[in-house]
């Protein structure tokens, strides 16, 4: 299961693993204070994409679909937290103000999509037919 928390909501044992799942590091906040499992700067958005958003520049549904779009090019990146999804909790951290639009809602859904793919069979999935425009 996967669920996303703010950074600066009190981390609890119900959380399960914590990753931060933001480019940057948080404002003010201390990095012994976080109570995080690893942080993952590599799996948020690219700066382009999260300054576009910030900015309003795009919507958060052209955030989500471009923001899926780098996911699937960095497999890498997300690959081996669907073990830990699978396997218990993870709880994706993200300092973002709005808890219904960010990167870790995005991430949340990619992740619980991947999981679910993968249920039934062990052969990698092709994102051709997701992102036609490639």
């Amino acid at each position: 299961m996967i669920q996303c928390k703010r950074v600066y909501e009190t981390a609890s044992a119900e959380d399960g693993v914590r990753v931060l799942v933001d480019r940057l590091w948080p404002r003010n906040c201390r990095k012994d204070a976080l109570a995080i499992a690893q942080w993952l700067p590599e799996v948020g958005p690219s700066h382009e994409l999260r300054k576009a958003f910030k900015a309003g520049a795009v919507s958060f549904a052209e955030f989500s679909a471009a923001y899926q779009q780098e996911l699937a090019a960095r497999p890498e990146h997300w690959w081996k937290w669907m073990d830990v999804a699978r396997g218990g909790l993870l709880t994706l951290v993200y300092a973002a103000k709005s808890t219904v639009e960010n990167n870790a809602v995005v991430l949340a859904q990619w992740l619980e999509d991947e999981v679910e793919k993968r249920a039934g069979g062990s052969s990698p999935v092709c994102y051709l037919d997701e992102f036609p425009e490639l």
